[in-house]
């Protein structure tokens, strides 16, 4: 074994952080002609997912993809059209897993660079993975991630027999990012690229199988799947639907000053505590409501309201949609008035304040906060039309995040428990408030998120 490698913290912070994103299968398992990285999942190719994690994330210093050189030319584009600023080198791979991460490592020239390892079709790949590797690195020079196995695992015989049950308790189901420092890796390879015999086919295996170092292993995520199946797309997109963004809940109050922020729906509710402690952190705050005579389902209506705002201020930093609607009762007894009205506000109003805005802010860059509320995920009875609208605004914030990325215009859906509004009274009744989000608390997730770099997600508001 080598001998472990610790360097100081004066060292460490100069230390750059390099995620090898491989991604130059041809997605045989898959029985697809679009090789699995490139099929679309949730607004944007599964590749593009993955590259985001990264880019997004503030330790990862570069992206090095790794790709088969039938797909180089689609892969610029994609890189070039999303804009990302991190991915350095696009390189072609080999005919293993094994080669293409050869092909990366070759890439980077330092030995003391982290490394991180990861298959291109494991698009859900989460923060907190990325900083125990990051972390893991400070102390050990190759680590795994890994989660434990939910089920019973089973050695066979060749006849098919079970040869051994082994304790599960000390197995783990191997993920990626693999991490490694750079050295480590790249003598790994160096032996294997001399080696005919070696049937190892992973990075970690290599490690182990040259003797060249241990293996810490850190906790993966379940969520993290790998894309393999056709059914994987299915799953990964309802992953997709259901992930959210958790907010630390300190507002920047220095980054709101000055800020030019419309609120929609500003009259009461979360919209009224948006404009409230927007404008008490120094933002420039337009709030609009019916009742200023701005109504979201009027297009002429919204686009007056921003163009004002435009020649008044100059710009449009953020903008938020609250109005909504909601009528509770069964189908069968609400007129199609009622499904309209509500259809109009939540869904229509969205989209119209979603491409209003975009069209003022597209040359200056900007966040958009829709509304959605946790019936989104399953649809309840006796607002049937109101989880539909909430579904639907998901699905809207998605697709529109990939086609704003370019223009550094971003969007986001505020999703909330049972909050203490006005429209929830008139629905529900006197409800214990200790039960129930104070308006004050999604205001500020809110601000929060469009002071923040975050684009297409789901943002979870809880008590």
């Amino acid at each position: 074994m080598t001998t472990q490698k610790i360097m100081t913290d004066s060292t460490q912070k100069n230390v750059p952080c390099i995620a090898i994103v491989l991604a130059s299968g041809t997605g045989t398992r898959f029985r697809s002609e679009t090789p699995k990285q490139f099929l679309k999942l949730a607004g944007k190719t599964v590749l593009e997912h993955t590259i985001d994690v990264f880019e997004q994330h503030v330790r990862i210093d570069e992206i090095i993809i790794v790709v088969s050189a039938d797909s180089l030319a689609l892969t610029e584009a994609i890189v070039n059209n999303a804009g990302y600023r991190k991915v350095t080198r696009i390189v072609i791979g080999g005919a293993t897993r094994r080669a293409s991460s050869a092909s990366g490592i070759v890439a980077i020239t330092g030995d003391d660079h982290k490394v991180l390892v990861h298959d291109a079709v494991r698009p859900l790949l989460d923060r907190e993975t990325i900083d125990r590797c990051v972390d893991a690195l400070d102390v050990h020079d190759a680590v795994d991630t890994g989660i434990p196995s939910p089920d019973t695992i089973i050695r066979l015989a060749d006849d098919e027999s079970i040869v051994e049950i082994p304790d599960r308790s000390r197995l783990r189901l191997g993920q990626t990012p693999q991490a490694f420092r750079a050295g480590l890796l790249r003598k790994a390879h160096a032996l294997a690229s001399t080696d005919d015999s070696i049937k190892v086919t992973d990075d970690c295996g290599l490690i182990l199988h040259y003797g060249l170092d241990k293996v810490h292993v850190v906790a993966g995520d379940v969520n993290n799947i790998k894309v393999t199946y056709p059914s994987d797309i299915y799953l990964a997109d309802r992953l997709f639907q259901l992930r959210t963004r958790p907010m630390s809940g300190h507002l920047l109050t220095d980054a709101l000053h000055d800020k030019v922020l419309i609120v929609f729906g500003a009259s009461r509710g979360i919209g009224q505590s948006i404009t409230t402690i927007a404008r008490a952190a120094g933002a420039q705050v337009i709030p609009l409501s019916r009742s200023t005579g701005t109504d979201i389902t009027d297009v002429q209506n919204v686009r007056k309201a921003l163009v004002e705002a435009m020649y008044e201020h100059g710009r449009i930093d953020l903008v938020a949609n609250t109005a909504g609607i909601l009528r509770t009762g069964l189908l069968a007894g609400q007129g199609y008035d009622v499904i309209d009205e509500q259809l109009a506000t939540n869904l229509r109003g969205s989209i119209i304040v979603a491409r209003e805005a975009f069209e003022v802010m597209h040359r200056n860059g900007g966040s958009i906060s829709l509304f959605t509320s946790s019936s989104y995920t399953r649809g309840r009875a006796r607002s049937a039309i109101y989880s539909a609208t909430k579904a639907a605004v998901v699905n809207l914030m998605q697709g529109l995040a990939q086609e704003f990325l370019p223009f550094g215009v971003r969007i986001n859906a505020i999703n909330p428990e049972r909050t203490a509004t006005p429209m929830r009274t008139e629905n529900f009744g006197n409800e214990s408030l200790s039960e129930l989000l104070d308006p004050d608390t999604v205001a500020q997730a809110t601000l929060e998120v469009m002071l923040s770099e975050a684009t297409g997600e789901v943002v979870d508001v809880r008590r």
